[in-house]
């Protein structure tokens, strides 16, 4: 295992200095899953939940919170991001929704917390919005598919 950068010598919490890092394409993608009732996917689809298009709600959520990642992880970077997409999947299942999302940037670090920030948010906005009828909702699998830099 690698040494946790995010410590200083004493142990103590600090930012990572990336200043000496080039600039480089980066892009990250997540995933995750919020597992519902098929009923609730139901009222998801027909657009018959009350507080709203959940989906593109969702959707919105999960990129606002990519773009504000730096401000809700203490030590991550504040990072000007220059796309971030966030999608949805209905298996034949019809027990989950399937969440992905990517970020991507030119710069010193990786994006991967964006990805990850965004795929939590947008589940947690599917959750808050279907609350009132579905009590069985549950969020898991959130996870880092793949990060690339070139």
């Amino acid at each position: 295992m690698s040494e946790l950068t995010h410590l200083d010598q004493d142990g103590e919490a600090r930012m990572v200095d990336v200043s000496a890092k080039p600039v480089l394409e980066r892009e990250a993608i997540a995933c995750g899953e919020i597992r519902l009732q098929a009923a609730t996917i139901d009222l998801i689809e027909s657009n018959q939940v009350a507080k709203g298009n959940v989906l593109a709600t969702a959707k919105l959520a999960g990129i606002m919170a990519a773009k504000k990642t730096g401000e809700l992880i203490p030590l991550c970077h504040s990072l000007p991001i220059s796309h971030a997409e966030v999608s949805f999947s209905i298996p034949a299942s019809r027990d989950r929704i399937e969440i992905q999302a990517s970020a991507k940037i030119k710069a010193q670090t990786g994006v991967e917390m964006e990805a990850l920030t965004a795929v939590s948010v947008a589940a947690l906005t599917i959750y808050d919005m279907c609350k009132a009828v579905d009590k069985t909702m549950v969020i898991s699998g959130v996870e880092l598919v793949s990060k690339t830099k070139k």
